[in-house]
């Protein structure tokens, strides 16, 4: 839920910002690259912070090696693409970019889904709500990837 939160809130403040005049942010597509970068800042930070990066760690389908690796490298790249969707000439290349690391992460929540992994303290996300989530995002992405 907090991803969701933050993608929310930062396309609203950024939306915000340009009607009160930010030339910039004026548009949609701009806000959304605000609100993307936000979520992915958000999203990166847990597979920093240790007991969030154990429960990563876990989500990991036990077949790939090195789990703690991987999730380090995901978080590096979601922090570089949150980056990259703030620079204008690299935006959309960043949004394809986050696009296909999502899509290459999802086996991990379908993985943690089926094994109950749980995040946070909290229950793992049943597959049918964490797949209607993870394609709204790729979705939004891949919009804020258009020219």
């Amino acid at each position: 839920m907090a991803p969701l939160i933050a993608l929310v809130a930062g396309f609203a403040v950024a939306r915000l910002t340009g009607l009160l005049g930010i030339g910039a942010l004026d548009a949609w597509q701009p806000a959304l690259r605000v609100g993307l970068a936000v979520m992915f800042v958000v999203t990166a930070g847990a597979h920093f912070v240790p007991k969030l990066r154990a429960d990563l760690v876990a989500m990991v389908p036990p077949g790939l090696p090195r789990p703690e690796l991987l999730v380090t490298v995901t978080g590096v790249l979601e922090l570089a693409g949150a980056v990259g969707l703030l620079i204008p000439a690299t935006a959309p290349w960043a949004a394809v970019a986050l696009a296909l690391l999502m899509v290459a992460m999802f086996p991990a929540n379908v993985s943690a889904a089926r094994r109950g992994v749980p995040f946070d303290g909290r229950p793992a996300t049943p597959l049918v709500p964490r797949t209607i989530e993870q394609i709204f995002f790729v979705a939004l992405a891949v919009a804020a990837a258009l020219p």
